[in-house]
């Protein structure tokens, strides 16, 4: 790619072509501040923070979406130019209601960083959005349109997802973002919006005074479960390294706050995993329904029973890791805790939004109760633990509780784009072959890629499986299908990019390089298992042998059944 030299602030530097102003800026360590900039979306100049000039040029140019060119000679910080970014800034917050206390960005706003360091008056103009809207999303987001600054992000991530479920609505002669009244569109809960608003207008639906009051309780026990990708993620939230593992530190934590139990999601991974190569075997050697879909996204699970119900006997009737172990939390380990079931109080700790909505879904029932009572997200948990003065990065490392806190590294690399795979085939490979097999890395199912496709060979069965991360990738996929009905034999969908490592409710920022981070944290957690293959593990098979050995308990912990949806969020 050709090389273009360009001067920013008298200092020459070199690009590359086809780059812009600010990705050269931000390859030298030059601060332009941005707003609506993220790099999962085109370039909008909607917020006009990233305001430069350029010698011999009229006016002023957007960083973000102006392409270098040979010879430009850059300014981004004259007089001239802060002013016009204070007076951006001050416009802006005329559109932003502060609540800042009760925000998803309270602890790293950019927002409000910016207007700190120009010395904005944030009340110079009056608030034109007073008493706009407020909106539920289901039990998942939560939407205050009085905080929106119309860059249109949302919408944009809503579209690369084909949902389409937020839209320009005209709004006293403004254009605003919108939930659509269209009944042939709903949301999935995935939370995308919510990582990729630069204002906080988007965030979960929070059940943090829920868990405290449960914490409160002296007649609950609360045992809380940590997802896969929590581990590598949880610690940006308090200026620890991307991708640093702090599960041992999360487990003092949550030791130290009062959980009765602490487990690990990734056992309920292992049990998925050897539940769905199980299916996996039986679809393909009794010519069954393939390709066979994951399930354990519920936001996958929702897209496909609202926008492709001819799809629904495509999905895996086995339910999610943390369904699995919550219900056994629940059967099994509360017959030997001897603990009233219903006394039991289980917390998901979870990097998704959209597992708020899987766990209200009724047909998960068991014996009258849900496995899951409440779902934390990563920013949750950083704001749990802040209130109660915990710092995660000065805490000693400590072990989770038996039976749950000892998965195999198949149950972990749950947390990227192709870990569900790789997960299955391991154990497909083992239960074929009634051996170890050699090489358990399947390299070639692992990346960012947006859609991954191999042959896997297994003994004597070739698999063509695909992995999809980004629903609008996963509705390309479908497309495919509808075509070629037969191209694949198993298909993995993670509805957030990278998977759940860049899932709706980690924490902000969340970028490419930054999920790539997270990812290869749970891959380096992997390599240092002493058991990698989900068959392998101890605790599984003595759960096997002494409980999920009966059918009827291990199809009703471990399986479910999925229906088409209709517009379940109508607004007036």
């Amino acid at each position: 790619m050709a090389e273009i030299k360009i001067k920013i602030n008298g200092q020459e530097y070199i690009g590359k072509r086809g780059q812009t102003i600010l990705e050269v800026a931000k390859d030298n360590s030059i601060d332009i501040p941005t707003l609506c900039e993220h790099s999962d979306l085109e370039p909008k100049a909607s917020c006009r923070l990233c305001l430069v000039s350029i010698s011999g040029r009229k006016g002023f140019f957007t960083a973000c979406s102006t392409l270098i060119e040979e010879g430009m000679d850059i300014q981004t910080d004259s007089e001239e130019i802060k002013a016009l970014r204070k007076k951006n800034l001050e416009l802006l917050f005329a559109q932003h209601i502060e609540r800042c206390n009760t925000c998803v960005r309270e602890f790293n706003c950019q927002f409000l960083k910016l207007a700190r360091d120009y010395g904005v008056n944030l009340k110079k103009y009056e608030d034109r959005k007073t008493n706009y809207p407020k909106f539920n999303f289901g039990p998942s987001i939560y939407f205050d349109s009085s905080k929106c600054i119309d860059c249109r992000n949302c919408i944009e991530i809503c579209e690369k997802q084909r949902v389409g479920f937020l839209e320009l609505e005209e709004h006293q002669s403004f254009w605003e973002v919108m939930p659509s009244k269209n009944f042939k569109k709903d949301c999935v809960y995935c939370g995308q919006c919510i990582l990729h608003c630069p204002a906080g207008a988007f965030m979960e639906i929070d059940s943090v005074s829920d868990v405290e009051a449960a914490l409160k309780d002296k007649n609950k026990y609360v045992i809380f479960q940590v997802a896969p990708s929590i581990r590598t993620a949880l610690g940006e939230e308090f200026n620890l390294p991307y991708g640093t593992n702090i599960l041992g530190k999360l487990f003092s934590a949550l030791h130290k706050i009062g959980a009765y139990k602490a487990f690990d999601v990734s056992v309920g991974a292992d049990i998925t995993t050897i539940e769905e190569a199980n299916e996996l075997i039986e679809r393909i050697t009794q010519k069954k329904t393939l390709p066979m879909f994951t399930s354990c996204c519920p936001a996958w699970v929702k897209y496909v029973e609202f926008y492709a119900p001819e799809f629904i006997p495509n999905l895996t009737t086995v339910r999610s890791p943390q369904i699995i172990l919550g219900g056994l939390s629940k059967t099994y380990f509360a017959e030997i805790d001897k603990i009233q079931p219903q006394k039991i109080v289980v917390v998901s700790l979870m990097p998704c939004t959209a597992k708020k909505y899987e766990i209200s879904r009724p047909e998960l029932n068991i014996n009258g109760l849900l496995p899951i009572d409440y779902v934390l997200t990563t920013r949750e948990l950083a704001r749990l633990f802040k209130k109660y003065n915990i710092k995660l990065d000065e805490l000693e490392p400590e072990a989770g509780d038996a039976p749950w806190s000892e998965p195999t590294g198949a149950g972990i690399i749950y947390g990227a784009s192709g870990g569900v795979t790789e997960s299955a085939m391991r154990t497909a490979a083992y239960k074929l072959s009634g051996q170890k097999i050699k090489q358990i890395d399947f390299k070639e199912l692992r990346g960012m890629e947006h859609i991954k496709e191999a042959t896997i060979n297994l003994g004597d069965i070739e698999l063509k499986v695909a992995m999809v991360n980004g629903l609008g990738n996963a509705k390309k996929l479908l497309e495919i299908l509808k075509k070629e009905p037969h191209k694949y034999d198993y298909i993995e969908v993670m509805a957030c990019y990278g998977g759940c490592i860049g899932g709706g409710g980690q924490p902000i920022p969340t970028t490419e390089a930054i999920r790539h981070l997270r990812a290869q944290g749970l891959y380096d957690i992997d390599l240092e298992k002493s058991e990698r293959i989900a068959d392998e593990s101890p605790a599984i098979q003595k759960l096997y042998q002494e409980f999920l050995n009966q059918e009827e308990a291990r199809h009703k912990v471990c399986h479910t059944a999925y229906f088409t949806k209709t517009k379940e969020n109508k607004f007036e």
